[in-house]
C-alpha cells in the first residue's frame, strides 16, 4: 500500500449535503507512519460540525471484498482508515430533495470522511487486513437500531459500481436482504420542539411552523415545565432544537410573594432544566429574553450591554439570559412590547377608541413595539440559516416611540381622534398603584440580526396590518 505523506489538511464537498471528504496529514519514515485522525480544534475551523463525539468504534477485516452495508445510522460519524485501503459508498437515506444521491470514493490512511445522520454508507475492503475506525456522537444501544434505515448493496438505482462485484464478495446475509430504493422509508429529521406554544409567541410559531411535520407543539398541558417528568419523559436524542416561548410575564404580580415565586419558577428554574437537557443531548436551546434585563438608561441597547434589571421580572429574565448562555448550541432572541394574538396594549387601546374614552398613556417610556409573527419568522430564519450562535436583538423596525405615540397611531387607524390621547409620565401615570419599576428606554439595535440576512418589518407597517 503506498500512501501519499504530508497532504496539506483539505475538506472537499460532496454531491450529498453534509458529506464532506478530508486529505489528512500522514508524516512518515522508514519506522512507519503518524497522523493526527482527529484534531477537533483543527477540524472545526475547517468547517466541521463540532459534533461531539462519544465513542470510537474499530472495524477490521482479514479479506479483501469484505462489503458492509448500506446503513444510516441515526447520529453522525466521523470515519477514517487505520491499515489499508477501502472503497466507500455513501446514499442520501435522509428525507428531502438530495434523497437516493450517491457518492463514492477510495480512501487510504492519509483520507477521512464525515458523515451525517441519515446518509448511507457502506464499504469494500481492497486489502487484506484492512481496518477503518469511526467516531460517533451518540452511544451505541439495541434500542437505536430500530432508528436505523438501510438500503440494499445491489439497488439498481443507486447503481453503484464496486471494484470487487459483490458476487464475489463477503457479505452477510442481513445486507443482501436490505430493501431496494423504492421501498426505503427515507429517515426523518431530528425534531423541534415548541414549549409554550399556546401563548402569544407560540401561536405566532405554529403558524411559522404551519406543515412542517418536524416541529413539535407543546402547551402546558403536553409539556409542563414545573413537573420533573416533562424532562425524563422524552427521548431527547430524536430533537435538535428546542424553543422557548414559555414565560411569566406578569410584570407588576411579580412583584407580590407569591408572583416572585411563580416567575422564578417559569423564567429561571425550568429555563435552567431545559439548559441541561440541551447541553447533555447537543440540542440547540432558543430562549426569548426581554428588554426588562435592562435598567433603561442607555437610548438604544447592544446585545452586549451589562444586564442591570430593575424589578423581579426583569431579574428572573436575565437569571434565565445567564443559564441560557453557556448552552454551547442557543439563541437568546432579546424583544420588547410583544404583541400577538390575545389580550395586549394594541387591543387596549383600540377598545377604548371604539367607546370614545379618551386615556392617559405614559410618554416618557420610548421603544419599539414586537409583533409576534416577526418574532416567529426570526427565530425560525436564525435556524434555518445557521447563523452564529448568541444573543440578537428583535424587535420591529423604525422610529422609537412613546406608548403615548403609540396609542394615538392606534386611535387614528380605528378611526378615532389622535388628540384624545394624553401623555404622561411614568411616576404621574403609577402615583398612588403598586407597580414595578419599568426602564424607559427599549429601543434595541437591530443591527446584528439584520447582518444575518433578516430585517423585521416596520412597526407602523405592522401595526396597519395588525388593526385590519
Amino acid at each position: 500500500m503506498s500512501i501519499e505523506f504530508s497532504k496539506k489538511l483539505t475538506a472537499h464537498e460532496t454531491p450529498i449535503p453534509g458529506v464532506v471528504l478530508y486529505d489528512l496529514p500522514v508524516h512518515g519514515d522508514n519506522r512507519g507512519w503518524f497522523k493526527e485522525n482527529w484534531q477537533r480544534e483543527k477540524m472545526v475551523a475547517l468547517g466541521l460540525p463540532d459534533f461531539s463525539p462519544v465513542q470510537n468504534n474499530i472495524s477490521f477485516n482479514e479479506k479483501a471484498g469484505t462489503t458492509r452495508g448500506i446503513h444510516a445510522e441515526p447520529w453522525d460519524k466521523f470515519i477514517s482508515v487505520a491499515a489499508g485501503r477501502i472503497f466507500g459508498a455513501w446514499v442520501d437515506l435522509r428525507e428531502g430533495p438530495t434523497f437516493g444521491a450517491v457518492f463514492t470514493a477510495e480512501l487510504d490512511p492519509s483520507q477521512a470522511i464525515f458523515i451525517p445522520r441519515g446518509v448511507g454508507n457502506a464499504f469494500q475492503t481492497l486489502e487484506d487486513n484492512t481496518a477503518y475506525t469511526y467516531l460517533v456522537n451518540d452511544h451505541w444501544s439495541a434500542d437505536a437500531q430500530g432508528q436505523y434505515t438501510f438500503l440494499n448493496l445491489a439497488d439498481g438505482t443507486a447503481a453503484i459500481a464496486w471494484p470487487i462485484p459483490l458476487e464475489q464478495a463477503e457479505l452477510s446475509d442481513k445486507d443482501k436482504a436490505h430493501p431496494r430504493l423504492a421501498d426505503v422509508v427515507p429517515m426523518p429529521p431530528k425534531r423541534t420542539l415548541v414549549v409554550g406554544a399556546d401563548g402569544q409567541l407560540g401561536k405566532a410559531l405554529r403558524a411559522a411552523y404551519d406543515g412542517d411535520a418536524s416541529v413539535e407543539f407543546a402547551g402546558r398541558a403536553e409539556f409542563d415545565l414545573l413537573a420533573e417528568e416533562s424532562y425524563s419523559s422524552r427521548n431527547w436524542k430524536n430533537y435538535s432544537t428546542i424553543i422557548n416561548a414559555a414565560a411569566y410575564t406578569a410584570v407588576d404580580a411579580a412583584e407580590t410573594p407569591e408572583g416572585r415565586r411563580a416567575a422564578w419558577a417559569i423564567n429561571v428554574t425550568a429555563v435552567a432544566r431545559l439548559a441541561k437537557v440541551a447541553a447533555a443531548h447537543g440540542i440547540t436551546l432558543v430562549h426569548v429574553s426581554s428588554d426588562y434585563v435592562f435598567d433603561g438608561t442607555e437610548p438604544v441597547h447592544g446585545e452586549d450591554e451589562p444586564l442591570a434589571p430593575l424589578g423581579v421580572y426583569g431579574q428572573t429574565k436575565a437569571a434565565g439570559d445567564a443559564v441560557v448562555s453557556v448552552v454551547p448550541r442557543h439563541y437568546i432572541v432579546r424583544t420588547s412590547w410583544v404583541i400577538g394574538e390575545g389580550n395586549n396594549f394594541v387591543r387596549t387601546m383600540a377598545s377604548l377608541a371604539g367607546r370614545g374614552i379618551a386615556p392617559a398613556v405614559v410618554n416618557d417610556q420610548i421603544g419599539r413595539l414586537s409583533f409576534t409573527e416577526d418574532i416567529a419568522a426570526g427565530i425560525k430564519h436564525l435556524l434555518a440559516t445557521g447563523a452564529g450562535y448568541g444573543v440578537y436583538n428583535l424587535s420591529n423596525d423604525g422610529d422609537p416611540q412613546s406608548w403615548a405615540d403609540i396609542a394615538a397611531d392606534v386611535y387614528e387607524l380605528a378611526g378615532a381622534d389622535r388628540a384624545a390621547v394624553t401623555g404622561v409620565s411614568t411616576a404621574e401615570y403609577f402615583k398612588g398603584k403598586a407597580a414595578a419599576p419599568r426602564p424607559l428606554s427599549s429601543t434595541m439595535d437591530l443591527g446584528r440580526i439584520k447582518a444575518t440576512g433578516f430585517s423585521p418589518a416596520a412597526s407602523r407597517t405592522r401595526l396597519t396590518d395588525y388593526l385590519g
